[in-house]
């Protein structure tokens, strides 16, 4: 346990060997550092010393939570540094999400590996001002699973913020995993003496996904860590009504048959002012009243909502930005919106002039 580092097989919610609950807190039961943690001198962890060090080189620290999986934190996390790095900033993406590491594959960077200097290991860079570190460039093969106790998990992530030579930052954005665990908990409490801006959070507008973004509020209320907004992702499915749709006529015998091109002719003929109609379909019960009720009951502000984007899909699996053509036509401006809404927020809006001085 040297340097104050959490063994490998502590128990899991290990407090630290520094903690003031060291051994004595009810994780501690049955952990076989128990005793030696309970005895232990305690004093300031010197990681946390680095880590300040370290983090003294990057302007702004933003946290990409969710409380759900599936809802498209990773996909926000990664437009949103495609778009901070398009305006010339320098962008660094931390993936955290230890367990589900999808950052390199949404970056295009899959089969990349992490190369290491003097200066501590370095990212790995889409462009020049972009550049990205996670877990999923140091498996040996993609499929493999990360089977870790939260314990291995923290150091981690300690490492990566001790030990990644990002340089000079405008912007570091930290994808987490979802909820509320030991990976969020390690990442406020290492960067603590950093001092984080605050967090994103992200959901889906149906109910049983927006139960679990309260608790993430409530976490970030309780930790001390600001709520910079919370974006609905997947808010109604828009996409060009005949351009992007299959239409399909049932047979007698019960059998679907292909009538799209039929359809598209006829309208063409018939009725061409419908060729550029949006079509939007609602896929997620939004009667409770979605993101938009919630922030206004918890006080937190609302940055927008972006709809389910088939060509946003594409963009996340493809590795590249929504923001470079014209395809992703009713997410990228929707994106677009709530990063100028993010930069114009109280407290955001001096990123730009700081950045300028």
């Amino acid at each position: 346990m040297e340097n104050g580092e959490i063994p490998e097989n502590a128990n899991e919610h290990c407090p630290g060997p520094q903690s003031d609950s060291a051994g004595k807190s009810e994780s501690c039961e049955g952990c076989p550092n128990q005793q030696i943690c309970a005895t232990a001198p305690k004093g300031p962890d010197p990681d946390l010393v680095a880590i300040a060090e370290r983090m003294a080189t990057v302007k702004h620290k933003i946290l990409i939570l969710s409380g759900k999986g599936g809802v498209g934190k990773s996909t926000f996390s990664a437009q949103l540094s495609f778009a901070l790095a398009a305006m010339d900033f320098q962008v660094g993406l931390l993936d955290i999400d230890i367990c589900g590491p999808s950052i390199p594959k949404m970056l295009g960077l899959e089969g990349q590996e992490i190369h290491q200097s003097n200066l501590g290991w370095s990212p790995v860079y889409v462009e020049s001002n972009l550049g990205v570190m996670s877990i999923g460039f140091m498996l040996p093969d993609p499929d493999d699973a990360v089977i870790w106790r939260g314990p291995r998990k923290n150091a981690l992530i300690k490492q990566f913020l001790k030990d990644v030579d990002w340089g000079e930052l405008d912007f570091l954005i930290v994808d987490a995993p979802p909820g509320t665990s030991d990976e969020h908990i390690s990442i406020v409490q290492d960067l603590g003496a950093a001092s984080i801006d605050g967090a994103i959070i992200v959901t889906t507008p149906q109910q049983v996904s927006l139960i679990d973004v309260r608790k993430e509020v409530s976490f970030c209320k309780k930790v001390g860590v600001q709520v910079l907004g919370v974006v609905e992702n997947m808010s109604g499915l828009r996409q060009p009504m005949l351009a992007a749709s299959k239409f399909l006529r049932m047979t007698e015998a019960g059998e679907e048959k292909d009538v799209t091109e039929w359809v598209r002719e006829y309208v063409k003929e018939k009725a061409p002012e419908l060729l550029d109609i949006i079509a939007l379909n609602e896929v997620f019960d939004n009667s409770g009243g979605g993101a938009t009720r919630m922030c206004s009951e918890m006080g937190v502000p609302f940055l927008g909502k972006v709809p389910l984007d088939p060509e946003l899909c594409k963009a996340a699996e493809e590795g590249r930005s929504c923001f470079v053509d014209q395809k992703s036509g009713t997410s990228a401006p929707a994106l677009q919106k709530i990063i100028e809404t993010l930069m114009e927020n109280q407290g955001i809006s001096r990123m730009l002039v700081d950045n300028d001085a």
